[in-house]
């Protein structure tokens, strides 16, 4: 990591576990405007700090740049490949399955209120 990078970006290390699971935007040949790192980097900047997209520092791609590959992967299933797989290699170093074998629903993680329905939202 260089001086001028931020907490979010990824070192070294974690490109290399993901960059073979990014999928180029333009498979079929046209030149890669922004180094994909560096688009990624953007991304996890705005989910790590809530920015907004306007907000985006100079440093990285222009945001039309990185919202084009946010929203293409969030299209194509690439976030969901990514995680999928990430969740599966770590499963397998703790000495797990890959995929769990249960889930657990907790109803006091979902929060409602007494009443409920449309008489809770209604102006009085």
């Amino acid at each position: 990591m260089n001086a001028s990078s931020y907490a979010s970006d990824l070192t070294d290390a974690e490109w290399a576990l993901l960059e073979p699971l990014i999928r180029r935007s333009h498979p079929a040949g046209r030149h890669q405007t922004y180094p994909l790192r560096r688009i990624i980097d953007a991304i996890f900047y705005l989910l790590r700090t809530g920015a907004q997209w306007r907000m985006l520092p100079h440093e990285y791609p222009p945001r039309y740049a990185v919202f084009y590959h946010y929203a293409q992967w969030r299209e194509n299933g690439t976030w969901e490949q990514v995680t999928r797989t990430l969740r599966e290699r770590y499963r397998r170093t703790i000495g797990r399955a890959p995929q769990p074998s249960a889930a657990i629903i907790d109803s006091q993680s979902v929060k409602t209120t007494e009443m409920g329905g449309p008489q809770a939202s209604s102006a009085r």
